[in-house]
């Protein structure tokens, strides 16, 4: 038994941003310890017992002497069982039982059971993001994350069942070096079975509106009684955007690659994100939080899709007021004593909502049965500052019998085509800007040359702007929605009816400007 150091490699998660962490194990005469330092958190201190056991069970027993394992650096914490797959193996070199130069440069990622076996983690996807980005070339990870691991690009990836195994390929390395993992089945591009817009029966207004908000990255709010088809529009509203580009479908399955369960990211799927949270959510639940390990909220887990709020005002007017940040910087933070992590959330919202707590208000045939303070209490859960980032506003009513007869509504391919074409118009103008969509325009750029518009043009929203009937950011919003039905229109500058078109979705039935 030969004593020294062993170092090998690992990572450290904070939100998505990694850490390339050397795993250093140190061995040297003494009385029999084990100990973690590196600000590890329970999970991670732990490892000295699984890694015992595990050890031993492998045939290769950590040695009865004082070892001393640091995870530098030792300013970042370190959370989690992931540690211990990467603790074993330096540990091990520093005894001598695996060759130290052979496993320094590789990164190891998993958690060991007791009798040896690879348990997948978490997390792995953004964890070898950050490898790569720092030079890692080979990662060895349970067979579990082989699929996810596999997403990352400038990685050779290795995949063991067992700490056995892992031992076994250092101390008789095959002429190729470590066994490469086979390439998981499926691909990019698998079909998807999804719902379509040509589903919903009649609502050529809320159609209009889903179109434009698919197109220009606008937020949207739909009002009307139950049953209309407001959540069949929200579920559609994925259908008609545009596929993901390769490194924002990675930004979205690294959020994922944190909170969902672990294997579950096995390819790379390009459709944008679609998340409804219940009514009941927490605060922390939308927009992430938790004690301990601070995860993604719902949020986060839209990014680059749509976050919808069915049944808006009976959310929480607390858990509500936290969209506001998001809602404008794209990202999350979140403050903790040690810690200041963020996500990314640059997200579509929707909110649906009955014209008041039954429901019934404003539809034919039907008695609403809410008190006037119980109409007021309902109608003001969505605060004015709120209402005021949502571009959109659309009354949905209930549908007639003579439009089951209508066979004009559009499938979701035509309607994506279209905003395909108009997102390729905005991206051309908006090039070297900063933002790709009319959405995420700043209101001053629109308001100046070369991009202002005629005071003819805009004399109507110079009006509402003049009387109050619009705030600055309410005439932005128009100017914006305006920009997008003129691309949809093919159209180089918003004319009058666009800007109409604008000012009119903004003071949809039963909201305020």
């Amino acid at each position: 038994m030969t004593f020294g150091l062993g170092r090998t490699r690992a990572v450290a998660l904070s939100g998505l941003d990694g850490t390339l962490v050397d795993v250093e194990a140190h061995v040297a005469a003494g009385l029999p310890g084990f100990t973690v330092g590196g600000l590890p958190d329970t999970a991670c201190a732990q490892a000295p017992d699984r890694v015992r056991a595990a050890a031993a069970t492998a045939g290769f027993p950590v040695p009865p002497h004082r070892v001393t394992v640091n995870l530098s650096p030792a300013s970042v914490p370190k959370r989690g069982s992931g540690f211990d797959l990467g603790i074993a193996v330096a540990v091990l070199a520093a005894s001598g039982v695996l060759p130290r130069g052979a496993v320094e440069p590789v990164v190891h990622l998993g958690e060991l059971s007791l009798d040896g076996r690879l348990r997948g983690v978490r997390g792995v996807l953004p964890a070898l993001l950050e490898a790569a980005r720092r030079g890692a070339r080979h990662v060895v990870v349970p067979v579990e994350n082989v699929a996810e691991a596999q997403l990352v690009d400038r990685l050779v990836v290795h995949g063991a069942r067992t700490l056995e195994e892992v031992v076994r390929w250092y101390r008789e390395p095959a002429p190729g070096g470590l066994p490469v993992a086979e390439r998981a089945t499926g691909t990019d591009d698998e079909p998807d079975r999804r719902p379509d817009l040509a589903d919903v029966v009649g609502q050529p207004e809320a159609r209009v509106a889903l179109e434009l908000a698919a197109t220009g990255g606008h937020h949207l709010l739909m009002t009307g009684p139950p049953g209309v088809g407001k959540t069949m529009l929200a579920e559609r509203l994925v259908t008609v955007l545009p596929r993901l580009g390769r490194e924002e479908a990675l930004e979205v399955h690294a959020v994922r690659s944190l909170v969902a369960p672990v294997g579950e990211v096995a390819r790379l799927d390009r459709t944008p994100p679609f998340v409804a949270p219940h009514h009941s959510t927490s605060t922390a639940a939308l927009a992430g939080g938790g004690s301990g390990v601070v995860l993604p909220g719902a949020v986060s887990r839209a990014h680059h899709g749509v976050l919808f709020l069915d049944e808006a005002p009976e959310f929480k007017s607390s858990v509500l007021q936290t969209l506001r940040q998001p809602l404008e910087s794209g990202e999350v933070v979140i403050a903790r004593a040690k810690a200041l992590v963020r996500y990314p959330a640059r997200f579509l919202l929707v909110l649906a909502a009955n014209p008041c707590p039954c429901g019934m208000a404003f539809g034919k045939g039907t008695e609403c049965r809410c008190s006037a303070h119980d109409l007021r209490a309902y109608t003001t859960k969505l605060s004015g500052p709120l209402l005021d980032r949502v571009d959109l506003r659309v009354h949905v009513p209930p549908v007639r019998p003579a439009a089951f007869g209508d066979e004009t509504g559009e499938p979701s391919a035509v309607v994506a085509a279209r905003v395909l074409a108009a997102r390729g118009a905005q991206a051309e103008r908006w090039r070297g800007a900063g933002w790709s969509v009319n959405g995420l325009a700043p209101g001053h750029v629109l308001r100046r040359p070369p991009y202002r518009l005629a005071p003819s043009v805009t004399a109507v929203i110079d009006r509402a702007l003049d009387t109050g009937g619009l705030s600055l950011r309410g005439y932005d919003r128009v100017l914006r929605v305006a920009w997008s039905a003129a691309d949809l229109a093919g159209r180089t500058t918003p004319g009058r009816e666009e800007v109409a078109l604008g000012l009119q979705l903004r003071r949809a039935e039963g909201t305020a400007a």
